[in-house]
């Protein structure tokens, strides 16, 4: 898809920072080199002192990491500017706003304080006609400062030209589900109530906190992992076939679900985990204590791993446990979105062998889809041999930040979050902060290279 032509611009602020470098321009640069973006001006700011030489510098150097090539990407690097400002001085803010040229996009890369400061400033001085706001999660600290967040974003800019980021939703791996589940008659009828016994979504990884503690020792997996990303894949796992793939038919169908979610049984202290690594190895690496790690806080009790039950209260998935679970330093790293079915209703005596129940799994990580199936194994035709069919998912033609920001520069989002699904999300988990604070559920240790805390038992019933 190419975006129409037109002058453009580009304001990053918060360009010093390792989100820029790391995943922003290196998205930038594969959507320039696929799309009619030559025209684009980018212009970084931020509090320290560069000259444009040395942005542009950046700039190139992320382009090339990003495997980003052509006359269009050498353009977009070479006319890049860089100014120094601070997000929450007005008269910055004005220097950068008159620096436009032709629409603006207005890219907040900050901390999500400093966000809500630049946009206060920003509401005093006002934007240009047309402005398009991108922020990053989280979207406030709960319910109320999310909704406060909204209110000051929809005195600046119209709703459809606010773009709050889930870089999950530019992953192609994720985006898959909506082609495996609305494409094939053989599957989606199957995906309700009446044949799913259970819905897991899941990301663990290996990776530790990698330097990120002023950030993730204040928020930890709940809210870093479950309030954002994975409430948006069970959106897309849950909702109704939407009418088309618009922004308006997406976020209407994702935001029905988000509505009726909420921890199962309304008890948290019981369809809620959490757990936080101690020592270990993965591949080799060690790994420190999370307690022992630089910049962490013991006394926050800040959980690696998190696991909520929700329920997802439409006709569709009545009754059907959505487990949704997140974790770091984990040895068998499981990153899917698993429907598990029923079982059938009887097994005719003269079968033998074990069954395993039937499963599809959407890799999120690993881009594979598979289908756990049994069938009449070799030898004995009765004995019931279980097997796996496999298919590989193509990577996407963007990375994920390219395809992020294709639907903040081509005037289309349906992969951004609408401001009442941000609210929706933390109010699905607000019930499981509440019993966290509280100590109603404990804090568990396991080692890091584990699966997890070895007292942990399923508890999606």
């Amino acid at each position: 898809m190419s975006a129409a032509r037109g002058r453009r611009t580009l304001i990053v602020l918060g360009a010093r920072g390792d989100l820029t470098a790391r995943l922003l321009l290196p998205g930038l640069g594969g959507l320039v080199a696929t799309s009619s973006l030559d025209d684009l001006l980018l212009i970084g700011g931020d509090r320290g002192e560069w000259t444009d030489a040395e942005w542009r510098t950046v700039v190139a150097q992320a382009f090339a990491e990003g495997g980003a090539s052509g006359p269009a990407v050498d353009a977009v690097a070479r006319n890049a500017r860089y100014m120094t400002a601070d997000a929450a001085d007005e008269d910055d803010l004005r220097r950068l706003l008159e620096s436009r040229r032709g629409a603006l996009a207005l890219y907040f890369a900050l901390p999500p304080a400093v966000t809500a400061e630049a946009c206060r400033a920003l509401a005093r001085i006002g934007v240009p006609d047309g402005t398009r706001l991108v922020l990053e999660k989280p979207f406030g600290n709960d319910a109320a400062s999310a909704a406060e967040l909204n209110e000051l974003l929809g005195g600046l800019v119209h709703e459809d030209h606010v773009h709050r980021v889930d870089h999950f939703l530019g992953m192609s791996t994720v985006l898959n589900i909506l082609g495996v589940r609305f494409a094939n008659r053989v599957i989606e009828p199957l995906l309700t109530a009446e044949h799913v016994a259970a819905v897991d979504i899941v990301f663990d990884e290996t990776l530790g906190l990698e330097g990120r503690a002023g950030f993730y020792d204040t928020a930890g997996a709940l809210r870093d992992m479950i309030q954002s990303h994975l409430l948006q894949v069970l959106a897309l796992a849950a909702m109704e076939p939407p009418s088309t793939l618009e922004p308006l038919d997406v976020r209407d169908a994702k935001a029905r679900v988000l509505r009726a979610t909420h921890v199962r049984g309304d008890d948290p202290g019981r369809f809620s985990r959490r757990g936080r690594y101690t020592a270990g190895e993965i591949d080799g690496r060690s790994f420190p204590s999370y307690v022992d790690e630089e910049g962490v806080d013991p006394a926050r009790e800040t959980e690696t791993l998190a696991e909520v039950v929700f329920a997802v209260d439409t006709w569709r998935w009545a009754g059907v446990p959505f487990r949704v679970r997140s974790g770091k330093a984990i040895g068998s790293p499981r990153q899917e979105v698993a429907f598990t079915f029923k079982r059938p209703p009887r097994i005719p005596p003269g079968l033998t062998g074990a069954p395993v129940d039937n499963r599809l799994r959407i890799g999120i990580g690993p881009r594979r889809l598979q289908f756990d199936l049994n069938i009449n194994g070799p030898g004995d035709p009765f004995d019931i041999d279980p097997v796996t069919l496999a298919a590989d998912f193509g990577p996407g033609e963007l990375l994920e930040y390219g395809e992020v920001l294709r639907g903040v520069l081509t005037n289309g989002n349906p992969l951004s979050v609408r401001g009442d699904m941000s609210v929706e999300s933390w109010r699905a988990v607000e019930p499981v902060l509440d019993a966290w604070r509280a100590g109603r559920v404990p804090l568990d240790d396991y080692r890091a290279g584990s699966a997890g805390p070895a007292t942990w038992e399923d508890r999606a019933t």
